[in-house]
């Protein structure tokens, strides 16, 4: 199997990842999700200009003492474009399924339809300062004088990772913050437990980061739809269909406050689309989550950010009052770009997991990585791959 080069791999600050260059993905293995094509590296940067980076904590064992670890924690940035997003925000909008969380600025997002800052993903209890160095990487790289700009709405997502961090210990920094933003490339992204995924669990199973991404042809031409999410549920895992977590016996059928989580949910898509039509969008990440297994429990914070990197006409540009950048003529052509929507996040989910390896934290609570092998022979029993 051609396992994508440089997939696995995410700088740290303060140690060595575990290696899972020995895990594909989902895709790899002969599970394909949906009916549209992925993009080059089905990861969120297939949509051009989107660019991702890791800074991943990872440092001790044993016992919790809270402010010395272990700690399993890190940053994911998401960047929208490689020029100054305040003086060219993106069309935006957020979609949150169950709102137990902490994600900064969606009111802004949703009031003026645009994102006018990176994304960044963090630890629950870590938002604050991923928030002020966020503002401080803003004003060192984007604010051009006292008069340039007063104030501005930066976006920072969140997941509780406290099972396997010392998340009372706030070991994000804001050298992590900008280890993240300088790391951040295209081309294939780091998944599973990378980043702001290092601490998190989805249906038992260690998850983390994951992404995906698919091409979508709407009449001559072709766009592409790309997420990346930072998966963190508890529910009992399905795989195309395929019950594999009731086959292994990983079910959790009293769906216990302690297995309560969040996911975050990052579209990109070069398609034109407003801010109403990118919060639909963002709406149909809900069924490719469903679809594998997860619920949405009493306790989650279930946040999806969309943003067109293309519906940008006029924004920032040119005198005129009034303009007419691009628009879809009929919506019902956002059909299959629904569909594409949730076929990624569902890959994306699955992605998470597939690639995350064991992780023993704090006190030595430990998760273990789905074992891939049981996997593929109860996706042979229900004849999902050959």
């Amino acid at each position: 199997m051609g396992f994508l080069s440089g997939s696995d791999t995410g700088r740290s600050l303060d140690s060595t990842l575990p290696d899972n260059s020995h895990r594909p993905r989902c895709r790899e293995l002969g599970i394909e999700i949906g009916i549209f094509p992925p993009g080059e590296y089905n990861a969120i940067t297939d949509v051009a200009g989107v660019k991702v980076g890791h800074s991943t904590i990872w440092r001790g064992e044993g016992k919790l003492v809270i402010g010395e670890g272990p700690v399993r924690t890190g940053v994911t940035v998401i960047l929208p474009h490689d020029s100054n997003t305040i003086k060219n925000p993106l069309e935006a909008a957020s979609y949150v399924f169950n709102g137990a969380g902490t994600t900064t600025s969606l009111a802004c997002v949703d009031e003026y339809g645009l994102l006018e800052t990176p994304i960044l993903l963090t630890n629950t209890l870590s938002v604050g300062t991923a928030y002020n160095a966020l503002v401080r990487y803003i004003v060192e790289n984007y604010i051009e004088g006292p008069d340039d700009r007063g104030w501005f709405a930066p976006v920072v997502g969140e997941t509780y990772d406290g099972f396997l961090n010392d998340i009372h210990g706030l070991h994000v920094r804001v050298e992590h913050v900008y280890e993240a933003i300088k790391a951040a490339s295209s081309g294939p992204v780091a998944e599973g437990a990378v980043g702001a995924g290092t601490g998190v669990r989805t249906c038992n199973f260690k998850a983390g980061i994951g992404t995906s991404s698919r091409v979508v042809k709407l009449e001559s031409s072709e766009f592409t739809i790309g997420v990346l999410v930072q998966s963190n549920v508890p529910g009992t895992l399905v795989v195309d269909g395929v019950p594999v977590g009731k086959e292994l016996g990983v079910v959790d059928r009293e769906l216990r406050s302690s297995q309560q989580g969040s996911i975050m949910g990052i579209i990109a898509t070069d398609l034109p689309l407003d801010s109403r039509q990118l919060k639909r969008l963002a709406a149909r990440c809900t069924l490719g989550m469903a679809r594998t297994g997860v619920s949405g429990s009493h306790g989650s914070g279930d946040f999806f950010i969309a943003f067109s990197t293309t519906y940008r006409s006029g924004t920032s540009q040119g005198q005129e009052l009034f303009y007419r950048p691009h628009r879809i003529k009929d919506e019902n052509f956002l059909t299959p770009a629904f569909a594409a929507t949730a076929d990624a996040v569902e890959e994306a989910i699955l992605n998470s997991i597939f690639k995350a390896v064991t992780v023993v934290g704090r006190d030595g609570n430990t998760v273990s990585e789905l074992d891939l092998e049981k996997t593929l022979e109860i996706m042979r029993k229900y004849g999902r791959i050959e």
